[in-house]
């Protein structure tokens, strides 16, 4: 039989999650500052705000979906996806295409021009990405790498749970 952890185990525990959320928001934060974001804008060719990046870097990784697919992808309320597939469609990075399982409902693919863009954004991203890792050996970049999947993976699917559904997202298993 398991002997339950010790109260120093917990605080320990506790204490580390709260590490890990602290520098989780310290780098979204520094991710989608609007200093780095103008970068990537400027680097990759691609004037669009932060949230429009988002959303397209998330169509071109699970298109094509319904845009309450997209909203449930991004825990955002539909009303936002609405508006942003319109800026996006308006700009030429994405279109409606009939939904073949149901064709009164119209689903979001990306354009050529959209396609364009993700390449352009990512490479931008990674290179920044890699900048900032250099130092990092092939096998640590490996095993942060193995930890933030398993990460998002549990992140995910406590929110689907805390949710009372199923997983929104396949979720990743290395």
């Amino acid at each position: 039989m398991l002997t339950p952890p010790s109260a120093e185990v917990l605080a320990s525990a506790a204490t580390d999650v709260a590490e890990i959320d602290r520098n989780l928001n310290r780098i979204a934060h520094l991710a989608y500052h609007a200093r780095q974001h103008g970068l990537l804008r400027k680097l990759a060719g691609v004037p669009l705000e932060r949230s429009a990046v988002v959303l397209l870097r998330q169509i071109a990784d699970s298109e094509p979906l319904r845009p309450g697919e997209l909203a449930n992808l991004l825990a955002v309320e539909a009303s936002h996806i609405t508006r942003q597939v319109q800026q996006l469609q308006k700009a030429g990075y994405v279109t409606r295409v009939p939904d073949p399982d149901d064709r009164r409902a119209q689903r979001i693919q990306l354009t050529a021009a959209g396609e364009d863009a993700v390449v352009r954004i990512r490479e931008v991203s990674c290179r920044s990405m890699r900048r900032a890792l250099e130092g990092w050996s092939p096998h640590e970049l490996r095993r942060l790498t193995a930890f933030v999947d398993r990460m998002v993976d549990d992140v995910l699917s406590a929110i689907d749970a805390s949710d009372g559904r199923e997983a929104a997202v396949p979720h990743h298993t290395p």
